[in-house]
């Protein structure tokens, strides 16, 4: 019967081409409307390490004496992160702090360069599944050594070397030379979650959270002395000596732990809690309650990581998506209506209501797909739009097959919809009626 169906609509749809290409347009437009925004939200609230983000947790403490902090603040001063992470307590642990330097390649014939650097330790690597094209990381002996090793990342690596292995390669950083021992694979986190605090990345750059991942990744204590007097406090609560950050009354140093069992996570908790009680008591903590461990989601979450105008305007298109809905209700059951007389022989002829609602709402769906497919076209052309917009997530906007999927899947739903209440009208026809005025 669907085969018949369907033949009747496709007939049905050819004899008032107007009607019909009115219809699939309203369709078309709520869909392009609705499913571009709705790919830019699904991007930006994405999961950034779906297979590791479950064990993930960022911890907080609050080493601000100033009263009503209501919660402490995104990042640590050195001396905390440092304890949390000696203390080995989590089954990966990663400092990090931001900064920018110059950078310039022996051998290179390139000027100088303003490259973002991340000092962290070991850990980094392997707790957030960062991909390598050569070499590897630096192993937590060179953290303890200060070692001057680098890892760079693929853009560096294609700038200076024109992507090739530039693993033994020197890299001069400010005055220091420093030797290549890994490269990374193109990466990009999205949103680029290791580095968030406070609306901002922790060196400051407000660009946003969907920048590309730093040009340079040396050991924690290395960045810090190679780059001495170049890092940005994220707040201070008195004057700060910027060349010896280390004993500043500052925050500045983001850690991230990595926990594998809930057991793990509910004895992490109490550490953090249990050290900001012992740094309360030495007299350096007045704040010792005021401490936080939160997963990955919920940091994103904390920290609103989704731009409120994509938020905004992702309820504005489904609301014009709405108004199509109901534009096409009204032109769907002014054609069903028109189709009065026919519909009452079909009824007379023994056609039961249920299989006139049926015939209707296969001609629904014939013109939800149609608007699906103009719906994809102004998608595309919506997402294209997007990418040539000066936004740090540009780049990144696609329309992937669960979204490609989605759009059809919706432009039928919403067709199916807008036709089940004509249908309904059209299966109520009284055929005794319709038979005498033919």
């Amino acid at each position: 019967m669907f085969g018949y169906y369907l033949d009747l609509a496709l007939r049905s749809l050819k004899r008032n081409k107007m009607l019909t290409a009115l219809m699939v347009l309203a369709i078309a437009v709520g869909i392009g409307a609705s499913m571009t925004t709705l790919t830019v939200m699904h991007l930006l609230s994405g999961d950034p390490l779906p297979t590791r983000s479950g064990t993930l947790f960022y911890p907080q403490v609050d080493p601000d004496p100033s009263p009503g902090q209501k919660q402490p603040y995104d990042v640590m001063d050195y001396r905390s992160a440092l304890d949390l992470w000696s203390a080995h307590r989590a089954d990966r642990q990663a400092m990090m702090a931001g900064s920018q330097l110059r950078l310039t390649a022996p051998q290179v014939n390139l000027p100088p360069l303003m490259a973002q650097m991340l000092s962290t330790t070991s850990d980094f690597f392997p707790m957030f599944d960062v991909p390598f094209r050569y070499g590897g990381g630096w192993t937590p002996q060179d953290d303890e050594k200060h070692a001057r090793v680098a890892v760079i990342s693929s853009d560096l690596n294609g700038k200076l070397f024109n992507g090739a292995n530039s693993v033994g390669r020197t890299l001069r950083l400010k005055d220091t030379d420093v030797r290549i021992i890994g490269v990374l694979a193109p990466w990009r986190p999205s949103p680029q979650f290791y580095d968030v605090a406070g609306g901002r990345f922790s060196n400051g750059d407000t660009a946003g959270f969907y920048s590309k991942p730093e040009d340079v990744f040396l050991p924690f204590q290395s960045g810090l002395e190679i780059n001495a007097g170049g890092f940005q406090p994220f707040t201070c609560w008195s004057m700060p000596d910027p060349v010896h950050m280390q004993n500043a009354p500052c925050v500045w140093v983001a850690l991230w732990v990595q926990l594998d069992s809930a057991v793990k996570v509910g004895s992490y908790r109490r550490f953090v809690a249990d050290y900001a009680a012992q740094q309360k008591a030495l007299g350096r903590f007045v704040h010792a309650d005021n401490t936080q461990l939160r997963s990955l989601m919920g940091w994103l979450d904390f920290n609103q990581v989704v731009p409120s105008d994509v938020r905004l305007q992702t309820w504005l298109a489904f609301a014009f998506l709405l108004i199509c809905l109901f534009n096409t209700v009204g032109l769907l059951l002014a054609k069903f209506l028109r189709r009065a007389g026919e519909i009452g022989v079909r009824r007379a002829l023994g056609a039961s209501r249920a299989a006139v609602f049926a015939q209707c709402l296969v001609e629904a769906g014939a013109i939800g797909l149609l608007g699906g497919m103009g719906g994809l076209l102004l998608t595309s052309f919506g997402l294209w739009l997007v990418r040539s917009q000066p936004v740090e997530y540009a780049d990144l906007v696609h329309l992937d097959t669960p979204m490609f999927l989605a759009t059809f899947a919706l432009a039928i739903l919403v067709s199916l919809i807008a036709g089940a209440l004509p249908a309904l009208r059209a299966s109520r026809i009284a055929p005794a009626l319709q038979l005498k005025t033919l």
